[in-house]
């Protein structure tokens, strides 16, 4: 079974990390264009919490639904319940280094469909794709929280 791994630190606290990742649209800010996300339901984060979306990558509706657990102030864990990967679990670390620099790990499993689905996410998700996404996501992440910090 695949498993992707990244991790970086960003100039803000746990409390702002966590903030962030609570905010409702977050999965929007932190999507790399050219996809775009259509939200379905999204629900507050909280254990149990269903967030309904489509990615649409090009013409291509990635249709996902994502249930969170293990939801705490150090991260949390969303499930794909629906969608094209066959298995989809990605977990959020937050780890306080000082009072103002916090370390985000990120921890997904996944594994592929057969057939057509099973191409997509292949190509979708490969390691080089997967990288440049938490790159991207990375990048967005500090700046979203310097704003936040302004606030």
């Amino acid at each position: 079974m695949p498993v992707f791994d990244y991790c970086f630190t960003v100039d803000a606290s746990l409390k702002a990390v966590c903030d962030f990742h609570h905010d409702t649209s977050a999965l929007k800010k932190l999507t790399p264009p050219p996809t775009i996300v259509q939200l379905h339901t999204i629900e507050p984060l909280a254990e149990g919490s269903v967030s309904k979306f489509t990615l649409w990558v090009g013409p291509l509706p990635l249709v996902w639904t994502a249930v969170h657990k293990n939801v705490s102030p150090q991260g949390f864990t969303d499930m794909q319940v629906e969608g094209p990967a066959k298995k989809w679990e990605h977990t959020h670390m937050f780890v306080p280094v000082t009072d103002s620099t916090t370390e985000i790990r990120e921890h997904i499993d996944y594994e592929h469909k057969s057939g057509f689905w099973g191409i997509v996410t292949r190509l979708l998700f490969s390691k080089p794709n997967l990288l440049l996404m938490f790159t991207y996501r990375k990048l967005a992440t500090r700046w979203h929280l310097r704003t936040f910090k302004r606030l």
